[in-house]
This record gives C-alpha cells, sequence and structure tokens, in this order.
C-alpha cells in the first residue's frame, strides 16, 4: 500500500466536461487524511474512509473544509491556492492526504504524500500549503 502524490486523473477529465467549480465557494473543497495503510496515487477517484485516520479533537471523517479558494494564473500556469488547515486537540498519525469535491459527489481532485508519518499528540496538526506560484502551489495546471 503507498500513497503517490499527483493530480488525480479522473480531476482532469472531469474539468474539461463536469467542471469543478473554484471560484465564490460555489463548490467545497475538502482535505482528508490517511494512515500509512492508504492506497492513494493518480488513480483514485473519489474520497473514501478507508484507512482514514480515526476522529480525533477537531478532525472527523471526512476531514475539514478548505477555505481561501483561489484560483489564478502565474505565468502560464494555472494554479489554485487553498489556506492553510489545522485540526486541534487531536492525536493524529497521518502519511498523507486527499483534496476532493464534497461537492461534487465527492470526487477526488490530488493526493498529498507527506514523505513519513506527521503526527500530533494531544495538538495541533497542521497543512501548510506551498508558496501559490507556478512551481510550488499545491494545484498547477501547466
Amino acid at each position: 500500500m503507498a500513497i503517490t502524490q499527483a493530480v488525480c486523473t479522473s480531476f482532469k477529465q472531469e474539468i474539461l466536461v463536469e467542471g469543478h467549480n473554484f471560484t465564490g465557494g460555489a463548490d467545497t473543497f475538502k482535505i482528508a487524511l490517511y494512515t500509512s495503510s492508504a492506497t492513494l496515487s493518480a488513480s483514485t477517484t473519489a474520497y473514501s474512509s478507508s484507512n482514514e485516520v480515526s476522529d480525533s479533537g477537531s478532525y472527523s471523517a471526512g476531514g475539514g473544509s478548505l477555505t481561501s479558494v483561489t484560483p489564478t494564473t502565474s505565468g502560464t500556469t494555472a494554479i489554485c491556492d487553498f489556506a492553510d488547515i489545522s485540526f486541534t486537540s487531536a492525536t493524529i498519525t497521518a502519511r498523507g492526504a486527499l483534496i476532493y469535491n464534497s461537492t461534487n459527489s465527492n470526487k477526488a481532485v490530488c493526493v498529498l504524500d507527506f514523505g513519513g508519518d506527521k503526527t500530533s499528540t494531544s495538538g495541533t496538526f497542521t497543512i501548510q500549503f506551498p508558496t501559490a506560484d507556478a512551481s510550488n502551489a499545491i494545484l498547477r495546471l501547466a
């Protein structure tokens, strides 16, 4: 089992035929955390609770809603930025995450691989998104 960072293939196709509306909060995007037992990759098509981390503190099944969903461009690359998200008073061990569209049948957007287990013990588990530019934004379409 493995978590492999990728923009989900199904998402690439869906933005051409169905649309995911990142503008003005029209769709709700969430991030769910997963253990090292999860299998997530470019072939992931939707959120699943299989091998999701257990509820703890402010983290509950399905994860948290992402805010500041701000599509823009950087040079010739379209990018999307999200505000950092924290789960408080939580005991969590996560290996990766899935960003998904909870408004659109929980369809997968992208998989994040943390590169190893990340933990919090009765504390705050924070996902800090990188700089929103053509080289670093978490979601880039070149």
